[in-house]
């Protein structure tokens, strides 16, 4: 049997979410692999699309888009990435129904993993390593930036927090790191000692940002959050400067009045691995993948896990996804 996580209907998903039993899945047909699934992460991405659901779906909806594996059959005359073989691990995203023991996936949705990576950094390889990619396009993207500026992120404590730091060091460039509390800011510190790092608990938190900046502008802000502490971050930024939204940590709103993006000419961008899918070229899909796969490579030692249950533990394993100051991701293993 194959057992795996669906939902009907949208709302909380340590409501709605359930497992079902249903036959394994037939043998892969041309451009299939078949994969037996030893891991999945819980990304709030997942959690979000099974809360804002709309209605009452007829047949069951299959949740989570990324997994890792062991391939136990490759469908005939199948081509897929160099190095996908029976018996070989693998990484899969996007993948509608990744929280499933076995996956039926296509072929170009699958990338190897590599042999120097276990299972808990493979199971985390593509989503949020992409994401990191991602930004970091799009603070280069902005001239700004390349004269003398720095990046600011919010939530840089979270997973994709870390990986951007550990980038912005390889590719020496400039930032300055904020986060919730102190505590998560000494953590923080001893991670990237050269990384300067903000607590947002600080009343006067964007001045320390200002002076973390050494005088230097702040071209480019990261921002998953939202609400009150983007207000912030916009009143961080220099004329010219942008700031990258990827997340909606926030319940309320972004306010911000007209005459601060007129005055300073800001640009304010949206960006989103749903985005990236739709827009990027077979060509950047396959550099983007390679960067995220050396991204893992390199920063191994971030891929924090904060723990790991089994599929008959699945709403402690949501419930726990979603626990403030968490530190890593929560896994489970099918």
């Amino acid at each position: 049997m194959n057992r795996r996580v669906v939902h009907t209907r949208g709302g909380s998903p340590a409501d709605v979410l359930t497992v079902i039993e249903e036959p394994e899945p037939e043998a892969p047909v041309r451009g299939q692999v078949l994969i037996r699934t030893m891991a999945f992460p819980v990304h709030r991405g997942d959690l979000l699309a099974v809360e804002s659901y709309p209605g009452t779906a007829a047949e069951p909806v299959p949740v989570g888009a990324e997994a890792t594996g062991v391939v136990e059959a490759i469908g005939p005359g199948t081509h897929g990435a160099a190095g996908v073989e029976v018996g070989g691990r693998v990484a899969v995203f996007p993948l509608p129904g990744g929280w499933s023991q076995w996956i039926l996936a296509d072929a170009e949705m699958i990338v190897p993993v590599p042999d120097e990576l276990p299972d808990e950094v493979a199971a985390q390889m593509l989503v949020n390593p992409l994401t990191a990619v991602m930004l970091r396009r799009q603070a280069q993207e902005h001239l700004a930036f390349g004269y003398d500026g720095v990046l600011v992120q919010t939530a840089a404590g979270s997973s994709v927090g870390r990986l951007v730091t550990g980038v912005c060091q390889f590719h020496n460039m400039g930032l300055v790191n904020v986060v919730r509390s102190e505590r998560g800011a000494a953590e923080l510190r001893k991670r990237f000692p050269d990384v300067p790092v903000v607590a947002t608990e600080h009343a006067g938190w964007t001045d320390e940002v200002r002076r973390a900046a050494g005088g230097r502008p702040v071209s480019v802000a990261f921002d998953p959050v939202g609400g009150k502490l983007t207000e912030g971050l916009l009143d961080l930024l220099a004329p010219g400067g942008k700031l990258v939204s990827y997340g909606e940590l926030a319940e309320e709103p972004i306010s911000v009045h007209a005459s601060t993006l007129l005055h300073k000419s800001l640009t304010l961008r949206g960006a989103t691995l749903g985005r990236w899918l739709y827009e990027a070229s077979p060509e950047r899909r396959a550099s983007d993948v390679a960067a995220a796969t050396q991204i893992a490579l390199t920063l191994k030692d971030q891929f924090d896990v904060a723990a790991t249950y089994p599929l008959g533990e699945l709403a402690d394993a949501v419930e726990h996804a979603v626990r403030p100051g968490k530190i890593g991701s929560v896994l489970i293993r099918p």
